[in-house]
């Protein structure tokens, strides 16, 4: 069983209460807010393991929440949408959220996808006794940590492990398809479009020139790869 702290955020009380049953049945505890100001509060107060967050709220909007939880913490947010149009879409991963759902949907998935995100938040003993360097990047996979020379570059939890896993698997060309299935999870069904998000942010963080990128590698008609040298 589970014990993690899921934080519900959304103004529909009638789904909040059953989110909250159905991950309560596998073993989450579960807080919930109601708008963006009480969102905040207890984003920052309880230090949930995952934020469940609507797009729509009183007070605050899902935006604007996702972009200050992501000055402070890296925690997990999945963003919720009643609406399918893909700008929503984009710009929730471009404030850092990890991945989204559009309602309606069914409870279950929200439970396996919060299930894909803390499970990818953990990496394996193997991976975590490693340090890995190419050129002037350094990645420290016990500490998660990163650094560039001497600067220090702060990541999300999934841009860490994205970065972490190609940097696991140095050389090696991905798909976009692989690396939703090894990064974001085998149970996860999300638009590939949230791969090229992650990968323009780690480059914006990480390359001298994003647009002419000497660490992650576009393969073209391909995927992606990190150098095995530099």
């Amino acid at each position: 069983m589970s014990n993690e702290l899921v934080l519900i955020v959304d103004d529909e009380k009638t789904l909040v209460k059953a989110l909250t049953f159905n991950l309560e049945k596998e073993g989450f505890k579960v807080e919930a807010a109601y708008d963006g100001e009480e969102a905040l509060e207890k984003v920052f107060s309880l230090k949930p393991d995952v934020v469940v967050l609507d797009l729509m709220l009183p007070e605050v909007d899902g935006f604007e929440v996702c972009r200050r939880i992501r000055k402070k913490l890296d925690v997990p947010i999945i963003m919720l949408t009643a609406r399918s149009e893909d700008i929503d879409k984009v710009l929730g991963l471009e404030l850092g959220a990890d991945d989204y759902l559009t309602k309606p949907f069914n409870s279950r998935e929200l439970v396996a996808r919060i299930k894909a995100i803390l499970r990818r938040s953990t990496t394996t003993e193997e991976e975590s006794k490693k340090q890995i360097q190419i050129g002037k990047l350094q990645i420290d996979l016990l500490q998660h940590r990163v650094r560039l020379g001497e600067k220090e570059i702060s990541l999300t939890s999934k841009e860490f492990a994205l970065l972490s896993f190609l940097a696991v698997n140095a050389g090696n060309v991905y798909s976009r398809e692989q690396l939703l299935a090894q990064v974001w999870g085998y149970d996860y069904y999300g638009d590939v479009r949230t791969v090229d998000v992650h990968i323009r942010h780690l480059r914006e963080k990480i390359e001298t020139d994003p647009a002419n990128p000497e660490y992650i590698i576009t393969v073209w008609g391909t995927g992606y790869k990190l150098r095995e040298d530099l």
